[in-house]
């Protein structure tokens, strides 16, 4: 075997009197990729860190190949927003000695990353295209080992597929930290979880994430039983002890030491064998109505895009739809539809009377970063009541792993993942024939997540879900609805299925063409979208929603006080009804012209 582009010995760290990990022994070989998960706090981040020697251990040691490079690719990037981003790869790799034709080098690497457009800004990129720039910054640095940190972080659906077949075709050593199951599943070849539920504070296993599971479960299993087993040793040492005389022998004296040794020993297994996570549980009204929700061919246009057409569907207890599309197709637009937040243009929504729809928003505008982590969970008194039981906030608080000293804390300072158990919380509170989900676990860890799926497959109501999270999608979902984006659904038994399906699509709708290479000079602008439009392209469904309800609400208005206000009142109030008509208007327009450089692109 081949000597390891890495190794590392012995590594423990700490925080004041708290252990991240002890004693982490790993070598990285070349074309390794492994994947280091854990719950939030666990020391993830700090242990790549250390790897890559932007922080020192404790204790142990990290050994570097000679002259070995390594591109580390951090959760969060700053960037200058003046700065094109052919110019930020550039100031990388005129400090580098190495290389002989930055331009073209960089040129390579962003055209690698899907840019088109080097001259764009990078203060106009999305989330998910600053993360491609901050992998393109690391591979002109030609490293052999490269480093992620939550790298399908910000990245919707398709950016996590490219990312997927980006570094499969790639040919990198590559460690990464990330939360994504299905991405864990296809990249990964090796997997480390930090857990105090190890010894040691970790566990490793060789393979994909389904063999992870399959092994950790068979530790966690030895681990019970050796917690059984030391316990019956305990309890046998202890009725000694109370049988015997004062220890007198030095026979007598060992023993006693010993059993105080399986008394910690039983202590720590104890310990590691608790399963910390969040405690949840949704609440249904157990209502037993066959039908819950109808539509009947719904139709639903902005400008000249048609989302649906003639779509029927029916929501009844048990039902568990996963809503599947790409970004602009509609989805969350049907899940407004669903929820009666918007109507659709033609068709029949019926629902069953007395209704209970709970809708999980994933942009979470319910919460006000001004109150606290109490008002937020409980915004009445110190009670809430879940499933006929009546709790103090502390002791809901802690179901969600809040300690009872950050009660206190203002919404704003906690974190995206903290929030997200948040809004789950006062959800919870809420009896709901139908969940309407979108994106719930966005910033949560696979521990929570788990215990999110399995509260989602115990709820005996119906359910639509939208997520990136494949596996959540997979695991939770009895059905599939594909959104085409142009008016067109199908149904798919999962997310494979599907996206098979959308390969075959996209192979047969590809033009034949040769693949121009990188100029030496930054391409003019293309008739393909810039990313600062793609950003305005994908948020203008939403923009012409809020402006059809600002104009519904002003015609209303105008209706109501036709008779009852003077003529100057009545006057302002159409001023601004014409007003939102030609904002309308405008955004159809805008709307129609970047769908035709998209479709033209």
């Amino acid at each position: 075997m081949s000597s390891p582009l890495l190794h590392c010995q012995n590594l423990s760290k700490a925080y004041g009197a708290d252990p991240l990990f002890e004693d982490i022994s790993l070598s990285i070989f070349k074309g390794d990729r492994l994947g280091i998960i854990g719950p939030n706090g666990s020391g993830k981040s700090t242990l790549l860190r250390v790897l890559c020697g932007e922080e020192s251990p404790d204790q142990g040691e990290v050994i570097r190949r000679k002259h070995l490079q390594t591109g580390y690719v951090e959760q969060k990037h700053q960037f200058s927003s003046d700065q094109s981003i052919l110019e930020i790869l550039l100031d990388i790799l005129k400090k580098d000695s190495r290389c002989v034709d930055p331009e073209t080098q960089a040129q390579v690497a962003l055209g690698r990353l899907g840019f088109t457009d080097f001259t764009q800004k990078a203060g106009d990129l999305s989330g998910g295209w600053q993360k491609r720039l901050g992998i393109a910054c690391e591979l002109v640095k030609d490293p052999e080992l490269l480093v992620l940190d939550e790298p399908t972080n910000h990245l919707d659906l398709e950016g996590i597929t490219w990312l997927e077949e980006f570094l499969s075709r790639a040919h990198l050593t590559v460690v990464l930290i990330t939360h994504d199951r299905s991405f864990l599943q296809n990249m990964a070849t090796r997997i480390i979880e930090l857990n105090p539920r190890f010894k040691g504070g970790y566990l490793e296993s060789k393979g994909d994430y389904t063999s992870y599971l399959l092994h950790k479960e068979a530790f966690l299993n030895a681990q019970e039983r050796t917690e059984r087993a030391l316990a019956g040793k305990v309890r046998r040492e202890l009725d000694w002890l109370r049988r015997s005389p004062k220890a007198r022998t030095t026979k007598s004296t060992a023993r006693v030491k010993e059993a105080e040794r399986l008394i910690d020993d039983l202590s720590d297994i104890k310990q590691r064998n608790q399963d910390r996570r969040s405690q949840m549980g949704f609440s249904a009204t157990e209502r037993e109505t066959r039908e819950l929700l109808t539509l009947k061919s719904v139709e639903k246009t902005l400008g000249e895009k048609k989302l649906f057409s003639s779509l029927d569907l029916v929501l009844g207890p048990g039902r568990r739809l996963g809503i599947l599309g790409w970004n602009g197709s509609g989805k969350t637009t049907l899940l407004r539809i669903l929820s009666g937040d918007l109507n659709p243009d033609s068709g029949r929504v019926k629902r069953a009377e007395g209704l209970r729809v709970v809708y999980f928003d994933q942009k979470r505008q319910s919460l006000d970063p001004n109150m606290t982590l109490k008002e937020a969970l409980c915004p009445r008194g110190d009670t809430v009541y879940f499933r006929d039981r009546q709790y103090h906030v502390a002791g809901w608080a802690q179901r969600f792993l809040f300690p009872r000293y950050r009660l206190e804390q203002p919404v704003g300072y906690l974190s995206g993942g903290e929030q997200a158990r948040i809004l789950i919380a006062r959800l919870m509170l809420e009896e709901a024939d139908i969940l309407l989900l979108d994106e719930p676990s966005n910033d949560l860890d696979i521990p929570t997540l788990e215990t999110l799926e399995e509260s989602l497959m115990d709820f005996p109501g119906a359910i639509v879900l939208v997520s990136h999270d494949r596996y959540l999608m997979d695991r939770v979902c009895n059905q599939m609805l594909a959104l085409d984006g142009n008016g067109g659904t199908d149904v798919y038994a999962d997310f494979d299925q599907w996206y098979s399906r959308e390969i075959e699509k996209a192979k047969e709708n590809k033009p034949i063409k040769n693949t121009p290479k990188p100029k030496s000079t930054a391409p003019k602008r293309s008739g393909k979208l810039t990313y600062k439009e793609k950003v305005e392209w994908e948020g203008m469904e939403l923009k012409i929603q809020n402006k059809e309800e600002e104009l519904e609400n002003l015609r209303q208005e105008v209706e109501e006080k036709a008779s009852k206000v003077e003529a100057q009142e009545l006057q302002k109030i159409c001023s601004k009804m014409h007003s939102a008509e030609k904002d309308l208007e405008l955004l159809y327009e805008r709307w129609t012209e970047l769908e035709e450089k998209q479709r033209t692109s």
